[in-house]
């Protein structure tokens, strides 16, 4: 699986803000005071009931390195690997103090990372005798999105925009208030430059027609039955990328992607994947 680098600086101040978070004024007091500071802690980072799907090594590695230089952390698999229920994902060594203070950090980055690698994947699983792949949405985790996204690939899906910045979609209300299918493309193309990409929603056939007239890169499909979907993948021929969106979940996922869509979204992959319950299993020498 070719999976993009996550930005170390992102890492780091993710963390760090979790760490200052969950440490506050005084730091672990619970460890302090029953934990000898000498004490040396091996560990393991285990899956509990569930199978899944790997994400958010570099997180978990970072919350115990900052927390305490000393302790060792060494992957037992792979981000976008999959996993059975009781899997050991990583060992982890060193100050038992320092472990205790970075388990709930790690883990609670790396369980919630794994939640959305794994409900993607089941999606991905789903439409994989298809050509149509999954995309996740902007609908993240604030302060997360950037390794929410990175989960979804983990995953099996693909990234949409991760931004307001990164590539225009002329949504609804955008049509509204511009006037129309035609006057907000025409605004759109005037404003931008040649690398940035341009996607309008419609949510009829006559809109669609109005787009494939006037040219986009991509059409979201928005909301529309898979008798209506079908229909609008012949129109588009291949022109632009069809997009389809709206409410849509793991039931009858697999009829939206037999009418021929490239792509589709739905936020459910970030905001509602359920944490996977991951623990921290420790010994103390």
């Amino acid at each position: 699986m070719n999976l993009p680098i996550l930005s170390p600086h992102l890492v780091e101040a993710a963390v760090r803000d979790a760490l200052a978070e969950d440490l506050g004024r005084a730091g672990d007091i619970t460890s302090q005071a029953v934990i000898p500071a000498a004490a040396q802690a091996r560990a393991v980072i285990a899956a509990r009931k569930r199978p899944g799907v790997l994400a958010g090594l570099d997180l978990a590695r970072k919350a115990f390195e900052l927390v305490d230089p000393a302790i060792s952390f060494e992957p037992a698999a792979r981000d976008g690997e999959s996993f059975a229920p009781g899997a050991i994902l990583a060992r982890i060594e060193g100050p038992a103090r320092g472990v205790l203070a970075g388990e709930r950090v790690a883990l609670n980055f790396l369980g919630r990372l794994c939640g959305v690698a794994t409900l993607t994947s089941q999606y991905a699983a789903a439409i994989a005798h298809t050509k149509t792949k999954v995309c996740c949405t902007r609908k993240t985790t604030p302060g997360l999105r950037a390794f929410e996204k990175y989960a979804v690939r983990c995953g099996g899906g693909v990234n949409h925009r991760f931004g307001l910045d990164d590539a225009v979609l002329i949504k609804d209300n955008h049509i509204a208030v511009a006037g129309g299918v035609v006057p907000a493309l025409r605004a759109a193309k005037a404003f931008v430059g040649h690398l940035v990409k341009i996607e309008i929603e419609v949510d009829s056939l006559d809109q669609l027609r109005e787009v494939l007239a006037e040219g986009a890169d991509a059409v979201l499909l928005d909301n529309m039955a898979p008798a209506q979907l079908r229909e609008a993948v012949a129109m588009i021929g291949g022109r632009m990328t069809s997009e389809a969106s709206g409410g849509i979940h793991l039931d009858g996922l697999k009829e939206i992607a037999e009418t021929g869509v490239d792509l589709i979204s739905s936020g459910a992959l970030t905001h509602s994947a359920p944490v996977l319950d991951l623990g921290l299993d420790i010994e103390i020498n």
